[in-house]
């Protein structure tokens, strides 16, 4: 049996991390760090994760190391599920016979997942294993308010591997491996302990399960006695928090299941439903509810129940941990080839007896004596294995140098190579590589910014950039790479001296282990070759671009284009992520920034892996400019795909702001009780990050905020109340318990609110989508409108906010064809997107969120219907071509439209091209900071006014044989009741 380990990633600027891949026949293990990208590096390798039930984590539970985690998971979960439901599926053609009518039956209620299905379902699950360090448990639970999964058992194995026990013996095996855990902790005390974001108070028990979740049942309800030891509390905690975890990927929920309650001791929100007294069948509910001022009448209702995990309100404290998980690897020694002769020697017959020899079992021989497996197999050896260690920083060298499995035969007998993960500058420290020395006969394969280059790791999306970028290079920059350079940008630099048992990691790079120990380098990817890219554009296509821009520069495109008259003109718009539910080759997830110079940057949404999005379109220098004018993140809604990017994007800004402050431990701090009572004086004094979203996705914010601090402190978490329909300024915004907004009745908060944010307002409603989704319009002092529908279906109260809109970015994930399943999955179809702009008179509309099916191109199809007055929109015909040089569609309403694709910097001023699209040559980010609003006198925002509308001779009707009707708006919709239900 072949085995062997291969470098999926190393770190670059979208591949922050380095993963592993243990690879068996009939099981793969995940080793290192699952950082965000891993899921979408997978996928541009064509590595296929259905194996894979083993997760070994390395390093420090931190975001950095599991921020793919979770949406792996959620991917795993999904490949489990649809390859169990296609294994019960043939089991049930195989078996299925006419006479049998009631297999039939309960095969059909299988399919339906009914109980039976699920019972077979059960048979056939997979458990995934995950094994990482202190607070991994944590990690997971913190996101339990929006992931739901079943049918996949996830056990997490926290290893403590600090403390050195019998070494004969492994930490963790199976009949493939034997693992020997580690966990190294810093030896100074500078890097044992980190600031706390938050310091929260202990909780009694049933403080956790304030929703009355039944899932901490026979745990929390215990008394706390004040007996109980440190040691009998925190294993309670952990108890709650697998079980918790348990509830979030493995429940037995049921989304048609019904509890019947009375109506005075409902919780809500939550879905109420009554039964018919003459029909019998069950309606909802339209009675009196609780909370409110009506008396409620004395009666019994049907309630649905979230998922138990989400009635988990609080999760225990924890703090961080700066201990460092690493391996050791090593295959079960291998027997000795079976020798015949030998067998027939000892007088033991051909068959069943050999096998068993040659498995190692003894047996008798025709003559009595008992033989056993040694006498007839030649002399076996050693499995080979590896070492896998993380040190992110120089702090942890000398206790990992210190630690006896590095003297130990048990451990290392086997081992052949040792796979070096590194913090910035870890690699020259003198002392490592005194060690390195010492165990010269092992392979050193080192993974480090300080030496490997910032390659394109995608390379499929990378490849449609630059071939766009020679189409258009204003608009498609080429993602910024560097095969050359080490250190990375912004690493120490190295020294000059010879490395001749260092091997810098590499993609694809193999170390085999059976049937012999190999270096294998056929499988590595080499970069991506960009000269080669280039040339293999069309001259044609060549041609016509020219052609095109020859006709924007003209006299005749620049007049028209001057008559538009948009305010904030130099305003750009980066399509980060323009893809639905997972990242895929093409396309990433959910994200878009918003730049406004005097003003600031904006995040709509922020999917996983945002962050390196951003690292490929601005260089170093840049990046740095945007993260420091970054004024708001907007989260639309809870599902994974369109905020599981946010703790990255806020550490980053956290340590471009406060870097020098944390380094130097001069960082201050704010009370509660001072945020509460003198809002106005902090946004005024320091500058702060906006995370304005739902108040679930706050409060998961805040509990992972306990496992690393990541600048939470130094965030204004703004959770958001949907403004009532026909009242567009009545958007409710809290920061904790206090109310802030851009016009409540104390002048000094709305100065300070507008300051800080650089905006004039953000109104916001509820729309269709899951619970408490919201679309949102932000309005600049320049007049500048930008309204962004996040996931939902048509909705007349979010046309209605957005009146007038300068820019309206709109979800479209289905084409028109599929009209039904946007319906079924409340999600748009490209023509219902375009009459939500057309209701708005928004002056130019971009679409995103486009399904995955479309790998490349959206169909955008007829437009016929979907313009203003039912006429033909005049962006009609346009293509684009997905994430990263494969982006975003955009139509304008108003005869002319804007396509914007790709990573993209596209820029509001520019050239029409009569009617079929707007140039992108305006000014673009120079690297020149933009001024602080705080630092001079705050500009009045402009009244409300009707948005000018010149128009441009429209162009003929083209003829229709399949006219499509104007999408129906729906009407403003009200928080969905059931909260928290699962992701479809």
């Amino acid at each position: 049996m072949r085995s062997y380990i291969q470098f999926l990633t190393t770190p670059t600027a979208d591949t922050p991390g380095t993963c592993l891949m243990l690879h068996f026949d009939d099981k793969r293990y995940l080793i290192g760090n699952l950082h965000e990208g891993t899921q979408r590096a997978s996928i541009q390798r064509g590595i296929k994760l259905t194996k894979v039930s083993e997760i070994f984590l390395t390093g420090k539970t931190e975001w950095k190391n599991t921020g793919g985690l979770i949406g792996m998971i959620l991917t795993l979960a999904d490949t489990t599920k649809a390859a169990a439901v296609n294994k019960v599926h043939d089991r049930a053609l195989n078996n299925r016979t006419i006479e049998n009518k009631q297999r039939d039956e309960a095969t059909d209620r299988q399919f339906r997942g009914g109980e039976d299905g699920g019972e077979q379902a059960k048979d056939d699950r997979v458990t995934l294993n995950i094994h990482g360090g202190s607070n991994l448990m944590h990690t997971l639970a913190t996101g339990r308010r929006f992931v739901f999964r079943k049918g996949m058992p996830i056990n997490v194995d926290e290893m403590d591997g600090e403390r050195v026990t019998d070494l004969r013996e492994p930490t963790w095996m199976d009949k493939n491996v034997k693992v020997w855990a580690m966990s190294i902790s810093p030896s100074s005390n500078a890097g044992a302990s980190s600031p706390r974001a938050i310091s929260p108070r202990k909780r009694s028990f049933n403080e956790f399960k304030d929703g009355g979740s039944p899932i901490l049942e026979g745990i929390a309800d215990r008394p706390n006695e004040p007996e109980e030891s440190p040691a009998e509390r925190s294993d309670r905690e952990q108890q709650i928090r697998k079980a918790v975890v348990s509830e979030m990927f493995d429940s037995d929920w049921r989304l048609d299941a019904l509890l019947e309650t009375w109506l005075h001791q409902v919780k809500m929100p939550a879905a109420l439903f009554e039964r018919d007294p003459e029909t019998r069948k069950i309606v909802k509910y339209t009675g009196p509810l609780p909370g409110e001022s009506e008396e409620l009448p004395f009666i019994k209702v049907l309630v649905r129940q979230p998922w138990p995990a989400a009635m988990i309100q609080h999760l225990p404290p924890t703090t961080p941990s700066q201990a460092a998980m690493s391996y050791f690897f090593r295959n079960h020694p291998q027997r000795g080839k079976f020798n015949p002769e030998a067998a027939k020697a000892l007088k033991v017959e051909m068959g069943p007896a050999w096998a068993k020899l040659a498995s190692g079992q003894s047996v008798e021989s025709n003559d009595g004596k008992l033989i056993t497996s040694d006498m007839v197999l030649a002399e076996g050896k050693e499995g080979g294995g590896v070492a896998v260690v993380e040190l992110p920083s120089r702090d942890y060298v000398q206790n990992l140098i210190e630690r006896p499995e590095w003297k130990s035969p048990e451990v290392m007998t086997g081992i052949g190579a040792v796979i070096w993960i590194l913090g910035a500058g870890v690699g020259q420290d003198d002392n490592l590589r005194r060690f390195m020395s010492d165990f010269s006969y092992l392979k050193h394969f080192v993974s480090s910014r300080d030496y490997c280059p910032n390659y394109l790791s995608l390379d499929s999306s990378a490849s449609a950039a630059i071939r766009l970028n020679q189409v258009d290079p204003m608009r498609y920059p080429i993602p910024v790479h560097d095969n050359v350079t080490l250190p990375q940008p912004g690493q120490p630099a190295l020294p000059k001296e010879p490395k001749e048992n260092i091997v810098p990691a590499q993609r694809g790079l193999t170390i085999q282990f059976q049937p012999s120990f190999e270096i294998l380098t056929s499988a590595v990817v080499p970069p991506l070759n960009t000269a080669e890219v280039l040339q293999e554009t069309p001259t044609a296509v060549l041609a016509l671009a020219q052609t095109a821009k020859e006709e924007l520069s003209s006299d005749a495109v620049r007049e028209q284009m001057a008559k538009q008259d948009l305010p904030s003109q130099d305003a750009e718009i980066i399509t980060l992520g323009t893809g639905s539910a997972l990242p895929s080759k093409y396309r990433n997830v959910s994200a878009t920034l918003l730049r406004v110079p005097g003003c600031g940057s904006y995040l709509l949404d922020c999917g996983e892996n945002t962050l390196g999005q951003l690292k490929r379109v601005y260089p170093p220098d840049e990046l740095a400019e945007v993260l420091r004018d970054l004024k708001l993140i907007w989260i639309s809604h809870l599902h994974a795909d369109h905020h599981l990017g946010t703790t990255s994007v806020i550490k980053a800004w956290y340590q471009e702001v406060y870097g020098k402050q944390i380094a130097e431990g001069t960082l201050s701090k704010h009370s509660l009780t001072e945020q509460l009572l003198y809002p106005s004086k902090i946004l005024e004094e320091e500058r702060r990050l906006f995370v304005a979203s739902e108040e679930h996705m706050l409060r998961y914010l805040r509990e992972y905020s306990s496992v690393e601090d990541f600048g939470f402190d130094k965030i204004v978490p703004l959770a958001v109340q949907a403004s009532k329909a026909g009242f567009p300024e009545s958007t409710i915004l809290r920061w904790n318990a206090r109310v802030i907004g851009f016009n409540t009745f104390e002048p000094r908060i709305n100065r300070a609110l507008r300051a800080s944010t650089g905006l004039c307002s953000l109104a916001a409603v509820y729309v269709d989508h899951c619970y408490h989704s919201m679309a949102v319009t932000l309005t600049f002092p320049t007049g500048f409108k930008f309204s962004y529908s996040g996931d939902c279906r048509p909705c007349a109260a979010f046309a209605e906010i957005g009146k007038g809109s300068t820019v309206l970015l709109h979800e479209a994930t289905f084409d028109d064809e599929l009209k039904g399943d946007a319906e079924a999955k409340k999600h748009s179809t490209t023509s219902e997107a375009l009459a939500v702009g057309a209701a708005m008179g928004a002056r130019r509309v971009l679409l995103t969120h486009f399904s995955q099916r479309y790998a490349k191109i959206p169909v955008m199809g007829d437009m016929d219907g979907a313009g203003e007055d039912g006429g033909q929109s005049e962006g009609e015909g346009m293509e684009g071509t997905g994430m990263e040089g494969t982006g975003t569609e955009a139509t304008g309403m108003e005869g002319t439209g804007m396509e914007a694709k790709g990573i993209e910097r596209t820029t509001i001023e520019g050239t029409s091209m009569e009617g079929t699209g707007m140039e992108a040559t305006g000014t673009e980010a120079t690297g020149t900071e933009t001024s602080n609003p705080l630092d001079g006198e705050v500009p009045p925002c402009p009244p409300p006014q009707s948005p000018p509308n010149p128009r441009l001779p429209p162009s003929p009707p083209k003829p229709n044989p399949h006219p499509t009707p104007a999408p129906r708006l729906l009407p403003a919709t009200p928080p969905p009741s059931p909260p928290l239900q699962p992701r479809t």
